[in-house]
Formats: structure tokens, C-alpha cells, sequence
């Protein structure tokens, strides 16, 4: 563009805009109003912010008398002093317009004035005020940052939106093309890729590479488009690796475009320049964090070069937690600078100064992770997930083995609640002797634990029962009680999901008495309540209450959330046990509350399903609701990797059956669907929806209209196969007592006489 020039001279046809519509609604609509002189269009280098100009202007220019261009930042663009007579030249002002010159106007004058910064800021600014005086002179700028003149109206222009964390099984990348293609970032990548390679089409087999290129650009327009044209060059699947570490790469802008917008090198060498030196050091020591770290966890409350850096859109907010802004470093700003860093020497010493900082985080959220501020601890430490990790990566590189395995263990209760079961098993196993490096047996002992715990929430107790084992042994030579009592308490709960009760229940009231005598009030309320799901399993209801109660009043005094929704996930079955619905119904609600305080994920899919179960046969006008929540703790099981136990398989494929029987096709099918996009605190929210059950069941035909309990209607399908009560007990792991205690009740509340007439009862049910 011509530094100054009428708009149909200077100006042809554009590429269409993509995802802008209301952005360009608002601008027209703001520059048709008499009442309006001048519009700055702000936003970071390379955001569009000229392309959506020049497009309003196209659009509307017929409707103002006369119409001009002025290109701010190129090299022939009048200087400061100047700037202001070439302006006024060009509307044919000698300066502020007086009232005659007011009456007898001719029509509006529209001015863009594009590019107003660096050092052509100055010269915008006193333009702006010369025009001041005439309401003829309607004024649209774009600029990085406002432009701070009297009666300036702002439109934020911020990058695209990208895409939300792409959910499939087992955390794959699967997405499903039709729905990404909505993503404004992503519509605008396949229509520029189209441009390069005419064949392309966004696919199952491409679509997660496409999210993953359009977040990784953090949704940026040029940076999105420059990324589309490598398609000529490279698969999509291979570009998001050439892009994770070092966004500048990507350059081939066209050649009659500013320089900046050649490669996203010069633009993030443009956005950079004019800074200080305090905002330019600052920068270089963000440029380590990871997208969506917090000011206090960067140190940086009382930063005065943040305003600077936020201001000139090389600091963005990306989110907020708990109250607490979440940001990051824009990119390709982020990735200059940390070539910045490189070549100065500098990165090592920076990414250390993350780490020790990450380190401190994490040690003194301990102390109040059992606790008080739990929740608030928990999503702090989610929040910071990325960075932590990152930490870890550094302390690994530079052989820190000790100080690696240190922040592993502090992560324990926070990769357990974030669902990070998978990656923290791994890093257990990486940790211990990592690099040749020798660890003190006692933290080796915390590891192989903490292993344990991590493979028994993937569900595998078997391989939980080894590690916990392995850490006992580990742990003889140790000499510390507290820890091998803990560890033998996460034994025990592993030897229970085994299908070992008598096992456990021999470690578990060992592990109990031990930590009670010594006064560990958290760890033996854990023990406590794994000990009564082993009486509950032997049908010793009353002792396993007694034990469950003494849990719960520990847990409440300790003001431990996460521990206390787990026991109260075993009150839920007691009271079932005892054809107490309410009461099931009240602990699960209270157990969900506090694991959507936490942010909890791993625990939370198994709950869901337990009340799905309780829902159906309480409230049986709710099952597209139970459909949903099925499908939400079905999908976000898959999320962490988690394999089900083959009894709640079994439970939850015949509640699924049993809802497709009972509701229209394509109901069932909605619901589900809806319940796979939900997040955690959507399904969460979902469950606490559903009304309360009513003091009296009532009684019908189907099971979820009957007074029989979940495992009542599993004994009920059972016997309706032809099992005998030693066949059922094995199949459901219980005693024999247990089965034949079950029977009656399931025969008494059915109105039956036999094991014959409860098969017809069951078969009536479909």
C-alpha cells in the first residue's frame, strides 16, 4: 500500500475474513455513527488488524464523501512534525474547523490510518488532534497498543479461537472433522491450505494434527496462514513437531506484504522493538513458562514491566483460576525470545531459576494438601501443571536425580486428582536410578509406593499389590514405621480391589492400630475406611460402620475433601446395603461436591457411574440424565487411561442396555452424545441436578422402580442365569453369606417364593 492514496486506487480485493464477522459488525456499525470520530482497532502484530480495516473500508467507503489511506509505519510516511500538515492537506484543512466551515459541510471524510507504531506513534497521535476539531473527519486506526487520545474508541482485536483439548479414547487424537471445522482458527488454516494444495480436506486422520498446529499458534491469523502454506512442504501430521519448540520458523509470507509479515521471525522481531530494558529482561524470563502460569507462582506481583508487556500484547491473558489471572507469552513472540536467550547464554540460567521456583511451589503446597486449603492447593497445582512438568524435564536434564524425585513425590495427590495416572506411574519408574544415579533407599521406597497407588487407580491391583510389596521391602532397612504403615495401608486397599479380604483386612488392621498409635490422624483414617470396605465385603455391616463413622469424623476434622468423598463413596454402599436410598443418595451428592471442589478426575468416573446406578431405580423419569452421565464417566475415564474392574463393566453395560430398551433410539443416542462432551464440573453440575429421591420408592416392574440395590440387582441377574450362591459369590468376589443374605432380600422385595419366579421377574424387566 501506497503511503497515502484514495481507497479504490490503493485498495483491491482482499481474502475473505474468517471468523470476524462480529468484529467487522461492530467497526461498521461504530463508523456509521455520526457521534464517532475516531476507532483504533488494537491488537498483537499479525492479528489482522489492517485486514479487517481495509475490508470495513472497502465495504462502507461509498457512504462517506470522500475517502483515504494512510500507511503509518512505511518508510515514505511523513514524520512526526510533518505528519499533521500532510493529514490536513489531505482533508483540505488549514486546522480546527470553524463554525461556518461547520455549516456548510460537504459530507464525511473517512482517514485510516494504518499502522500507527513504534516510531510513527508520535505522528498518529498529533495527526489525531489536528483533525480534533472538524466533525466531518471520521478516523480509523490500528495500532499494537491505544493510541491515548482524547475521544478514542477502542475495538481489542484478539487471535482466533483455537480448539478445546481434543478428547478420544484413552486421550487419543481423535476429532471429529465436522466439528473442528467451526473452530474459526481451524476454518481458517483449511481454507489458506486449500489455497496451497487444492486437495486438501480436513479428515479423521489429519484433524488432531490441524487443532493441535492452530493451538500451538495460539489461533494467531498469520501465523495460521504462513502454517497453511507449508502443507506444500510437509503432512500435517509431521508440521506440529517442526513447530512445538520454535514457531519461527514458519516464513513465506507474500513478497508484496510489509516485512514483518514475511516470517513470523521479523514479527516477533517487530513486536519486540522500542522495549526497555526491564520489560525486555522480563520477557526473556517468561519466554521459559509454559502457557497458563500465574503471577504469583512467576514472582511477578509487583512487576512493574507487566502493564508494559500486556499492553503491547506480548503478555496475554490465556484464562483464570481460583481469581488469579492465567497468562503466557504470545507466540512466535515466545519462541524469539528464547532464541534470544540461547544465543546470549542465558537459557540455562533461566530455565534452572523456573525449575527452583516450581521446585518451591510444590514442597510448600504439602503441608496443606491432607488438609485445609486442599481445594484451593489442588487447582493451583492443576493450573500449573504444564510448568511443574517442565521443571521435572530440567531438573532430569541436568542430573538432578534427588531434586527430580523430590517434585515427583510432591505430585502424587495432584497428578491422582488431575488424572495424570498414566504419565505419573511413568515418572515413578523413570525417577528411581534414572540416569545411573543412585537414590537413598528411603525415597526409592516412596517411589515404588507411590507406584502402586498410581497402578491401582489405572486399575491393576495386582500390579499395585507388587509395587506396594516391593516398596515394604525396600522400606525394612529404612526403619521408618510411619511410612511402611502408611505403605502397608495402600496395600491393604490394593489386596481389597484384588479380590483378597482376608488378606487385607490382616495388613490393613495392623497398618491401623500403627498409625493411630502414632498419632497420624490421615493416613489411619484412610486405613479406617479401606478396612470397612473389607467388612463390608464380608458382610460385617455393623463393624464396618462403626469404623466408617470414626473415618468420616477424621476426615471432616482434618478437613481432608478428597479422602472424605471416597469414605463417603462407602457410606453410599453401606446404606444401599441396608435399603437406605436417601441416605446413599445424600453421601454420593456430598462425595460429588467435594470432588468438584478439588478438581478431582481419576475417582470422579466411578462415582458418576454410582449414582447413574442409584438414579436409575430412584428417579426413573431421569434417564436421559443417567444416559448422560454414563457417557460423561465413560469418556472421562478414558481421559486417564483407566481400565473399569469387570464388575462395574458388567453393572454399567446392563444399565446401558437397560436404558436403550426403555428409551427412544434417538433420545438414547442425544443424550449420550451430550454426555461425551461434557467436562468434569459440567458433569459434575449434571449429577446435582437430579432430584432427590422420594422417602418411599415406588414400586413397579422394572428394577430401578424397586427397593433392590445395585448389587441386589446383580445377585437378581445372576440368579436368573441359573448360578448357584457359591457361582455368585465368586463371580462378585463376596462370601457366600453374603449371596444368600442378598437372595432373600431380593426375593422378599420382589414378592417371590423361589430362585424360578426371581428369573421371570428378571426376565420381565427388558
Amino acid at each position: 500500500m501506497s503511503a497515502m492514496g484514495t481507497l479504490p486506487a490503493s485498495l483491491g480485493p482482499v481474502t475473505e475474513l474468517v471468523g470476524r464477522e462480529l468484529e467487522a459488525a461492530m467497526l461498521r456499525e461504530r463508523l456509521r455513527d455520526p457521534l464517532v470520530r475516531l476507532v483504533t482497532v488494537t491488537g498483537r502484530a499479525g492479528v489482522g488488524k489492517s485486514r479487517l480495516a481495509l475490508e470495513v473500508v472497502r465495504e462502507i467507503g461509498g457512504e462517506f464523501g470522500r475517502v483515504e489511506v494512510l500507511d503509518a509505519g512505511a518508510p515514505d510516511t511523513p514524520s512526526a512534525l510533518t505528519a499533521v500538515t500532510a493529514v490536513t492537506a489531505v482533508t483540505g484543512l488549514a486546522g480546527p474547523c470553524s463554525p461556518s466551515a461547520r455549516g456548510g459541510e460537504p459530507g464525511r471524510f473517512l482517514l485510516l490510518l494504518d499502522g500507527c507504531d513504534h516510531e510513527a506513534r508520535a505522528g498518529a497521535a498529533a495527526a489525531l488532534e489536528a483533525l480534533a476539531g472538524d466533525p466531518r473527519v471520521v478516523v480509523l486506526a490500528t495500532a499494537v497498543e491505544p493510541l491515548g487520545v482524547y475521544g478514542e474508541l477502542l475495538l481489542p482485536l484478539a487471535p482466533l479461537p483455537v480448539p478445546g483439548p481434543v478428547r478420544g479414547p484413552a486421550g487419543g487424537a481423535a476429532a471429529d472433522p465436522q466439528e473442528l471445522a467451526e473452530v474459526a482458527s481451524v476454518a481458517l488454516f483449511v481454507r489458506r491450505a486449500r489455497a496451497a494444495d487444492p486437495a486438501f480436506a480436513l479428515t479423521l486422520e489429519n484433524a488432531g494434527a490441524v487443532a493441535e498446529i492452530c493451538t500451538l499458534l495460539d489461533g494467531l491469523p498469520l501465523a495460521v496462514e504462513l502454517a497453511a502454506r507449508r502443507l506444500r512442504l510437509l503432512p500435517p501430521h509431521l508440521l506440529p513437531v517442526r513447530l512445538r519448540d520454535r514457531t519461527t520458523v514458519l516464513s513465506g509470507g507474500p513478497a508484496n506484504a510489509p516485512e514483518r509479515h514475511r516470517s513470523l521471525a521479523a514479527l516477533a522481531e517487530w513486536s519486540c522493538r522500542g522495549l526497555d530494558a526491564p520489560a525486555r529482561a522480563l520477557l526473556g524470563r517468561l519466554a521459559v513458562y509454559e502457557p497458563g502460569f500465574g503471577l504469583s507462582a512467576a514472582g511477578l506481583s509487583a512487576e512493574p514491566a507487566v502493564d508494559t508487556l500486556m499492553d503491547r500484547g506480548l503478555l496475554v491473558v490465556v484464562g483464570e483460576e481460583q481469581g488469579e489471572l492465567r497468562l503466557a507469552v504470545s507466540e512466535p513472540v515466545r519462541s524469539h525470545a528464547r532464541e534470544v536467550l540461547a544465543q546470549a547464554g542465558e537459557e540455562d540460567a533461566a530455565r534452572d531459576a523456573h525449575a527452583e521456583r516450581y521446585r518451591t511451589l510444590v514442597g510448600s503446597a504439602q503441608a496443606g494438601l491432607g488438609g485445609t486449603g486442599q481445594d484451593h492447593l489442588l487447582r493451583e497445582l492443576a493450573a500449573e501443571g504444564a510448568n511443574v512438568t517442565a521443571a521435572l524435564r530440567r531438573l532430569r536434564e541436568r542430573g538432578d536425580g534427588e531434586a527430580a524425585a523430590a517434585l515427583v513425590l510432591g505430585c502424587r495427590l495432584p497428578w491422582l486428582a488431575q488424572g495424570r495416572l498414566r504419565e505419573g506411574l511413568e515418572w515413578c519408574d523413570e525417577s528411581d536410578g534414572a540416569g545411573g544415579a543412585v537414590l537413598p533407599e528411603a525415597v526409592r521406597a516412596r517411589l515404588a509406593d507411590m507406584s502402586g497407588v498410581f497402578a491401582l487407580a489405572l486399575g491393576d491391583p495386582q500390579e499395585a499389590v507388587r509395587r506396594h510389596r516391593r516398596a515394604l521391602a525396600l522400606g525394612k532397612g529404612v526403619g521408618d514405621r510411619r511410612q511402611n504403615a502408611l505403605v502397608s495401608a495402600h496395600l491393604g486397599a490394593a489386596l481389597l480391589a484384588a479380590g483378597d479380604p482376608p488378606g487385607a483386612r490382616a495388613v490393613l488392621v495392623t497398618a491401623l492400630s500403627a498409625l493411630e498409635s502414632m498419632g497420624v490422624t490421615g493416613g489411619a483414617a484412610g486405613a479406617a475406611a479401606s478396612l470397612a470396605g473389607v467388612l463390608r465385603a464380608e458382610g460385617d455391616r455393623r463393624r464396618a460402620q462403626e469404623l466408617l463413622d470414626r473415618a468420616v469424623e477424621a476426615l471432616r476434622r482434618t478437613r481432608d475433601g478428597r479422602g472424605l468423598a471416597g469414605a463417603l463413596r462407602t457410606e453410599a454402599a453401606l446404606a444401599l446395603d441396608g435399603d437406605e436410598p436417601a441416605r446413599a443418595d445424600r453421601a454420593l451428592r456430598e462425595s460429588l461436591r467435594l470432588y468438584g471442589e478439588v478438581g478431582e478426575r481419576s475417582e470422579l468416573p466411578g462415582l458418576l457411574e454410582e449414582f447413574s446406578l442409584l438414579l436409575m431405580r430412584t428417579a426413573p423419569a431421569q434417564r436421559p440424565r443417567t444416559v448422560r452421565l454414563l457417557a460423561a464417566a465413560d469418556t472421562l475415564r478414558a481421559e486417564t487411561g483407566a481400565a473399569v474392574a469387570d464388575e462395574w463393566r458388567s453393572a454399567a453395560e446392563r444399565a446401558r442396555t437397560d436404558l436403550g430398551a426403555r428409551l427412544d433410539w434417538t433420545d438414547f443416542a442425544v443424550a449420550w452424545a451430550e454426555g461425551v462432551r461434557m467436562t468434569a464440573p459440567q458433569a459434575v453440575a449434571e449429577a446435582l441436578a437430579a432430584p432427590a429421591p422420594a422417602r418411599r420408592p415406588t414400586t413397579g416392574p422394572a428394577p430401578e422402580d424397586q427397593s433392590l440395590t445395585p448389587r441386589q440387582v446383580q445377585v437378581a441377574l445372576l440368579v436368573s442365569e441359573g448360578m448357584t450362591n457359591r457361582q455368585i459369590a465368586a463371580r462378585l468376589d463376596i462370601s457366600e453369606w453374603t449371596v444368600v443374605n442378598h437372595v432373600r432380600q431380593v426375593m422378599r422385595r420382589l414378592g417371590c417364593s423361589s430362585r424360578v419366579q426371581v428369573a421371570g421377574a428378571v426376565g420381565r424387566w427388558t
